[in-house]
């Protein structure tokens, strides 16, 4: 979990103590070698340091999180409705997340040739994306609503198989 604070923007928000040791403790889980790009966005930068050890970590926007006015007051039932499809003003567009996304995956498939692919991001953003690319059991709202902080998503492009680690 980032350490919350209301006074700056979610964008800049840190990596707490508590997420930063529930990433490292997923770091056996991660093939070696990998390549690893990130959000620019710190608390995500921050957990993929932390599953990364002392590989060089890639940041991309298009890894970042989706855009949207900070909601103190029923966030969970609004970024829900969001990733089943709802459009929220002044919340970015399904459409504009699921292409910058994809464009950043096209740049980073190359980028880690025969290696492992690791993307640190957000659960708004890549729900979009999946939600869009692939069917999403039962909904895309559960999907999002049982991810974890932190969590390990194992996508296979090829089959669109998608499955929680571990």
């Amino acid at each position: 979990m980032p350490q919350i604070d209301p006074s700056v923007s979610a964008e800049r928000w840190q990596l707490g103590d508590a997420g930063r040791a529930a990433a490292g403790a997923l770091r056996p889980l991660i093939p070696r070698p990998a390549h690893y790009v990130a959000s620019p966005e710190p608390k995500a930068v921050q957990t993929l340091q932390e599953l990364a050890g002392e590989a060089e970590i890639a940041t991309d926007p298009g890894f970042a999180e989706v855009r949207r006015p900070y909601v103190e007051v029923d966030y969970r039932t609004l970024a829900r409705a969001y990733v089943e499809g709802t459009g929220h003003a002044g919340w970015e567009p399904h459409d504009e997340v699921a292409t910058r996304f994809e464009e950043a995956i096209a740049r980073h498939t190359g980028a880690a040739r025969s290696t492992i692919l690791v993307i640190g991001t957000h659960g708004l953003a890549l729900t979009v994306w999946l939600g869009r690319r692939f069917p999403l059991e039962p909904s895309a709202g559960a999907f999002w609503a049982a991810l974890g902080f932190p969590d390990l998503i194992d996508v296979d492009l090829a089959t669109g198989a998608v499955r929680r680690l571990p």
